[in-house]
């Protein structure tokens, strides 16, 4: 489907910079409104998705219109302009109507993710419609491969056997398709699951993110009033988002080397901002300011006694809930019809799951008259398009093999380096990039990555604000609430 074309001449289109995004989630579309508001060059630009709707991925992943993002609203433009959302949404009569007030303002809320989605497609067609010399066309083709040529661009195979040319390829593929537990429903809409599940007993939710909340409390909503476990390895669960502001602090001074005097110090930040009035979760955004350079910076095998010991409650603590939704899940499991339980799903049973619980040696079955999926998947190294990749050479694992190893700007690192002209948008380089599964960063990086693409050999004209790559990737700070 051509989504966008100005009567380009075939000639011309063959001419143009040509672009393909493998992936039609949030870092898809993000990536795509960079490049349009960026890259003044002519291109031709494909985004490939089989599947037929646009969608916001795990990030942005909705499957009812109730759900709310767990960042303030003045943390998520998808512009240049900080406050671009925030006006979007004071600009939208209805919404004002809605919302009469908000003390200390717009900036500070929190809204339903249908609400984000509609401003950020909004803000693609608002971008395309000024791009009179760009073709856009969504593709439902699978990609299965990508290689390098002769003449240093890439050929994009597709699932029907053909192959595409191109000299720029993003990979936005989120966490891949994984399924690791066959036959578990994976994140169905609730309004199904509470017509199917109004006779069940016992639902079992696997995942302690912000998704498997969301359907704990959707079941509720939606009906549901039998028991309900959450499943998970660790058992730490969402923390609060501060009612306060929560902006970024953080001391300047220079930070210990190791993880375990990192830790500590991290702590004793935090007490003191618990102390000062402003909340550990201010000192928490103030760490995000720094968790870059603090990751690249550590040895390999304390990398890896976080991700073991360490990753599940950071991420609890980066990955908050609103404070009335938080305080609606603590009611929900001080009620005792909802259970936390720790234990890592082995294999799906006709009546319920294999569990092996924490402490034990040996599976036990938890009954249960449905099971649904809500993890947070690690980036799937193991996908066919992604394996090719990793055989031929055009890309490597990270260290600890969380996804591909890549640079800030999402450029995709090799053996020899990196390839130039493919890059990896997102989670796929959690393990290099710590919080790039988060949308405040994902808008960093897609920014960074079209302004090399403006700035290159591929791209070479300025960027439509008239500033370079080192001015542009500091217009979208990194560190939020």
């Amino acid at each position: 489907m051509t989504v966008h074309s100005h009567s380009i001449p075939v000639s011309a289109q063959r001419d143009m910079l040509q672009i393909a995004i493998v992936g039609r989630g949030f870092s898809g579309m993000m990536m795509a409104i960079a490049l349009l508001k960026t890259v003044t060059r002519p291109f031709q630009l494909r985004l490939f998705d089989p599947h037929p709707t646009v969608s916001g991925g795990q990030a942005l992943a909705s499957t009812h219109s109730s759900e709310i993002l767990n960042s303030r609203v003045r943390d998520l433009s998808v512009s240049g302009e900080p406050a671009d959302f925030t006006d979007w949404l004071t600009e939208n009569l209805a919404f004002r109507q809605a919302v009469p007030a908000a003390i200390p303002g717009f900036g500070q809320i929190f809204v339903q993710k249908a609400i984000f989605s509609d401003y950020v497609y909004q803000r693609f067609s608002e971008a395309l419609a000024e791009r009179r010399d760009v073709t856009v066309q969504m593709l439902n083709e699978i990609i299965v491969g990508v290689r390098r040529t002769a003449d240093h661009r890439f050929l994009v195979g597709i699932g029907d056997g053909s192959e595409l040319r191109c000299d720029v390829v993003f990979l936005a593929t989120g966490y891949g398709a994984k399924e690791p537990l066959p036959d578990i429903v994976r994140d169905r809409s609730p309004i199904a699951a509470g017509h199917r599940l109004g006779g069940s007993r016992h639902v079992v939710v696997l995942g302690n993110g912000l998704r498997a909340v969301d359907r704990v409390l959707q079941l509720r909503d939606s009906g549901f009033t039998g028991e309900i476990t959450i499943l998970s390895r660790r058992g730490f669960l969402p923390q609060a988002h501060t009612r306060l502001s929560a902006d970024p602090v953080f001391p300047a001074q220079a930070m210990p080397k190791h993880l375990p005097a990192i830790m500590r110090f991290v702590r004793q930040v935090c007490a003191q901002a618990e102390a000062d009035g402003k909340g550990w979760q201010a000192a928490m955004n103030g760490l995000r300011k720094r968790a870059r350079s603090l990751w690249s910076a550590l040895p390999q095998k304390e990398k890896r006694q976080f991700n073991r010991h360490l990753r599940a409650i950071y991420d609890s603590h980066r990955n908050r809930l609103p404070a009335d939704m938080h305080a609606r899940l603590e009611r929900e499991l001080a009620g005792g019809m909802t259970q936390m339980k720790r234990g890592r799903a082995m294999k799906r049973t006709q009546d319920g799951v294999l569990v092996r619980w924490r402490g034990q040696d040996v599976d036990g079955l938890l009954l249960a008259d449905e099971v649904i999926d809500c993890r947070c998947l690690s980036p799937d190294l193991a996908d066919p398009l992604i394996a090719g990749m990793l055989e031929a050479g055009l890309a490597i694992k990270d260290e600890l093999e969380l996804g591909l190893a890549v640079k800030g700007s999402g450029e995709v690192l090799t053996p020899k380096g990196g390839p130039g002209g493919l890059f990896a948008i997102g989670p796929l380089g959690l393990g290099s990039l710590p919080d790039i599964d988060l949308v405040p960063e994902i808008v960093t990086q897609a920014y960074t990555a079209a302004a090399l693409v403006a700035t290159s050999g591929l791209g070479n004209r300025p960027s439509p604000t008239g500033r370079r790559l080192a001015d542009t990737a500091g217009a979208f700070p990194e560190v939020f609430a």
